[in-house]
Formats: structure tokens, C-alpha cells, sequence
């Protein structure tokens, strides 16, 4: 049980995919978080770790099975990329081992439906840009390229500098109550604006 511990450590910090340690060094941690496990057109879609955040977010908008999971994120990539069964279902195992996930019994077919727990949305919420970052990757595609042809290079480095910024600013000393409403309506308001444009 110690890699649960580990996993459990690291997933609520929060992380945001930054370095070799991150999510723990549990066995298997490789194919759990989804960096290369089912590829075909190459690059990261979620660098290490982030397939947990991805995959509690779609079961909070709906309770899915390991294989309608698999099929959106491949949806929503166009096709470029799908995670194999043996990336997600060890990630729903640890996820539901942490109390973020409950598993309906299977149905006719051996299928079991998850659905997130308040943990897991209390998790999300406390994680919400780093989750709100790998939704956002899935908009672009494999390397941010998606189906349409890749983005302008001005908006790539401003969102890297957006990215940045983020975790220069949150790897610091902890936000005061003040400092994290501020910098979350500076999120909100960027968003907003872009969804005017």
C-alpha cells in the first residue's frame, strides 16, 4: 500500500506535471498516468500525471464506463490519441482506492459505471486550474496541434507564458484567502474575454 500513499501524497498537491517525480514512484506509475501508453501521433497530451485530473472531470459531468472514457478522450483528440485499458482502468482502481470514485456493480456485459464522490468533486475544486489545463491540452491536440491544423505560434507562447506565471506563482509560499480569489478572477476574467473573441 505504500505506492497508494505515495500517489495520494502527490495527487493532492495539485501537481501539474512538472519533473520525473511527480505522481509518486509506485509501480507501474508509467502506464497509470498516461504519457505515452496508446500514441499514435506522438508527443504528450498530459504529461505525467494528468490523466487522473481528466478522468475525474468526465466522470463529474457523467458517470461512464472505463470504456466510454476512453472513447471521449479519444473523441475529443480527433483520434490521435487514445489511452489504452491498461493506462486508464489502474488510474479508476487508484482513484476509487482514494475515495474520489465509487463503482456501480458491473452490468450484463461485466461493464462497471463510475461515478465521482464528494471527495473526488472537493478534489477537483481544489484542483481546478491544473484540471482545467489538461481539458484545455484536449482542445488542442496531441502537442496542442488538434485535428485542424496547429495554433497560431502568438497564442502557443501566450499560453505558455500564462502556464508559467501559474506555477512560478503557486510553488511559492501559499496563496492568502485574499491572494486566491484575486488570482481567480484573473482566470475568470481571461476566460470570459476569450470566449468573446
Amino acid at each position: 500500500m505504500r505506492h497508494f500513499r505515495n500517489f495520494e501524497h502527490c495527487i493532492r498537491r495539485g501537481e501539474h506535471g512538472d519533473g520525473p517525480g511527480a505522481g509518486g514512484r509506485g509501480r507501474g506509475d508509467h502506464h497509470r498516468d498516461g504519457m505515452r501508453e496508446g500514441m499514435r501521433g506522438g508527443g504528450r497530451v498530459f504529461g505525467h500525471g494528468g490523466l487522473r485530473f481528466v478522468l475525474l472531470q468526465l466522470i463529474a459531468d457523467k458517470p461512464s464506463h472505463g470504456y466510454e472514457l476512453i472513447k471521449s478522450i479519444e473523441d475529443r483528440l480527433g483520434g490521435s490519441y487514445s489511452p489504452s485499458p491498461g493506462t486508464v482502468y489502474p488510474t479508476l482502481t487508484l482513484l476509487e482506492e482514494l475515495g474520489y470514485l465509487t463503482v456501480d456493480e458491473a452490468d450484463a456485459g461485466g461493464r462497471k459505471r463510475y461515478s465521482i464522490t464528494e471527495a473526488g468533486r472537493a478534489f477537483l475544486a481544489d484542483n481546478r486550474v491544473t484540471t482545467d489545463a489538461m481539458l484545455a491540452r484536449m482542445q488542442g491536440g496531441v502537442d496542442g496541434a488538434g485535428p485542424r491544423g496547429g495554433r497560431p505560434p502568438q497564442v502557443t507562447r501566450a499560453i505558455e507564458n500564462l502556464k508559467l506565471a501559474m506555477r512560478m506563482r503557486l510553488s511559492r509560499e501559499p496563496l492568502t484567502p485574499a491572494q486566491a480569489s484575486a488570482f481567480a478572477a484573473v482566470l475568470d476574467s481571461a476566460a470570459q474575454q476569450l470566449e468573446q473573441i
